[in-house]
């Protein structure tokens, strides 16, 4: 991949010298590919050529010629929609690049490695930061603790968040930073994990990472610019035009707006606020568009409970796999209600985290009472995850008009113990794309990166397979919920910028939209025998009619 000179931009300069020249206001013509868009009215079309505007949005597709524009010969390759991530943690992503990354790791062994590399490198450090690790993987049988990780770290605060985002492991120096001891009772919310003898073991559950995460140093503004360009560079590169974030702070969004502002953004963000910084300043950066729709913050996140890796899910019966305990739900349902009505009162989308059946039945009752007879339709409000539902409550979504904001990837990440966790029964309603699509739910997809693979097409393999990248299990599992490609393809592109409010600019290739799209190694409504959908390669990502990355040759 080849970079543009001002690399703290994130910018990329290798498009070619045609796709380079084009000036903000020159007409270019993409010629010769075989282009496919989503309609706005949800039918999957076919192009030859696309005009882009003087005004960077598309005027025309399948022209015979346009007088005056310069023409770029795409080689017969294919030209797609660019993707929307609806859900994606950007600030989250970009520092993965520059902490230790635990993810691939197979082994507690080759975990422990890693950190004692990494802070052996990187000394000035005065925490050793990761994120990735996923004991079900090792096949530990066990959480990781503070004794397994204190030998390769020392003296030095260690924090590392597991694979989903809903614990962490601490080593001995980081609880004794925090101030975690044997009387430190459990927060609100969230587990502090304790070894036989009451004492913590090193593992802090949904509510209670923040005992640590709160000790963490702060990131600077040259942190959070640093991390920005990592997370578009990497995010172009798979074809990510728009990425809808469920959650910036505000000095983050502070740099988001000058990056807007400035020309330096290269993929669209639409930044959701968490509850503080909406109760802070959520009067003040209320906006639709910034820089040509380059940023937009309309919406609130909210959590109900934890993730069902770490037991924390909220579940309406008690764990399969552990009977004592049926999760942590991080609100009652009438402060839930409470933070809904101020934030729809104040005008902004309400999206809440939901995995449970517990959790999203205490979800769907909220927004019952929130949006009353009247629905509320304007804001199309969400719910994250939507991962496990009690069979009664799938007709709600329709009722109530929410979008099922979901992650293809979260089934086949968790496919080897999600039924552990759940039971026979209970795993009919999970991961339920199928069932959801048939009664007219909007699904909103994305990946919830970096907490799964990032790249969109890995999105779509599992949502058509219901496999992971090998394939397995053989014939996908539980196949009967699986998407078709052209499902797929909307849910990460119209669908998302639909549950971001801007399917009018974002979302398709139709004429006054803006010009995003990207080119593509291999047909992912055609493959060749041998080919899976998440081998497709992109080779050019353009964002408002210029090309930002080229990663291959036409």
């Amino acid at each position: 991949m080849r970079l543009i000179g001002a690399a703290a931009t994130g910018l990329a300069a290798g498009c070619s010298e045609a796709a380079r020249q084009n000036a903000p206001a020159e007409r270019v013509l993409i010629d010769n590919v075989r282009g496919y868009t989503i309609t706005s009215d949800g039918r999957l079309r076919e192009f030859g050529s696309l005009l882009i505007g003087a005004d960077a949005r598309v005027e025309a597709l399948d022209l015979a010629g346009a007088a005056g524009a310069r023409r770029i010969d795409g080689r017969g390759r294919v030209c797609l929609t660019g993707m929307h991530d609806a859900h994606g943690h950007v600030w989250a992503f970009g520092a993965k690049a520059t902490e230790v990354d635990l993810s691939g790791t197979r082994s507690l062994g080759e975990a422990l490695r890693a950190v004692e590399t990494y802070a052996r490198e990187h000394p000035d450090r005065s925490w050793v930061l990761g994120q990735g690790w996923n004991e079900v993987a090792w096949g530990l049988g066990r959480l990781p603790t503070a004794v397994d990780i204190d030998p390769v770290t020392g003296d030095r605060p260690v924090w590392l968040e597991r694979v989903d985002g809903h614990a962490g492991l601490a080593n001995s120096a980081a609880l004794r930073a925090a101030g975690i001891v044997a009387s430190t009772p459990d927060p609100a919310g969230g587990r502090i994990v304790r070894d036989p003898d009451g004492r913590p073991s090193g593992v802090l559950v949904d509510a209670a990472v923040d005992l640590v995460g709160s000790k963490v140093p702060a990131p600077t503004r040259h942190d959070h610019e640093e991390r920005l360009a990592a997370a578009q560079r990497i995010l172009n590169q798979s074809g990510l035009t728009s990425v809808s974030d469920p959650h910036s702070d505000v000095d983050q969004l502070g740099a988001l707006h000058d990056w807007a502002r400035s020309g330096r953004l290269s993929m669209r963000i639409n930044a959701f606020l968490g509850w503080d910084t909406f109760t802070d300043r959520g009067r003040d950066v209320r906006t639709d568009s910034v820089a040509d729709d380059m940023l937009r913050v309309r919406t609130v996140k909210l959590y109900i409970d934890g993730a069902l890796g770490s037991h924390g899910a909220a579940m309406l019966e008690p764990y399969t796999d552990q009977p004592d305990s049926r999760g942590l739900p991080q609100m009652s349902q009438q402060e839930l209600t409470s933070r809904m009505r101020r934030v729809v009162d104040a005008g902004y989308q309400v999206a809440v985290h939901a995995i449970g059946d517990d959790g999203n039945r205490i979800v769907l009752n909220a927004y019952d009472e929130v949006l009353g007879a009247t629905r509320e339709p304007r804001l199309r409000h969400r719910i994250e995850h939507a991962q496990v539902v009690a069979p009664p409550d799938f007709p709600r979504f329709t009722q109530l008009g929410l979008i099922a904001s979901m992650q293809p990837t979260h089934a086949t990440d968790d496919m080897n113990m999600a039924e552990t966790r759940v039971g026979a029964t209970r795993i009919a309603g999970a991961y339920a794309w199928r069932t959801f699509l048939d009664q007219g739910t909007i699904i909103a997809a994305g990946s919830d990166f970096p907490y799964s693979a990032h790249k969109p097409f890995d999105g779509m393999h599992a949502a058509v397979t219901r496999t992971d990248r090998d394939g397995q299990p053989p014939g996908g599992w539980r196949h009967d919920q699986a998407m078709t490609v052209t499902e797929a393809f909307r849910a990460y592109t119209l669908h998302a910028a639909y549950a971001a409010h801007q399917e009018q600019v974002l979302g398709s290739l139709e004429p006054g939209k803006h010009a995003d799209f990207i080119l593509v190694d291999q047909n992912p409504f055609a493959l060749e025998p041998g080919r899976a959908l998440w081998e497709t390669g992109v080779l050019q990502t353009w964002v408002g009619g210029r090309c930002v990355g080229e990663y291959g040759q036409l």
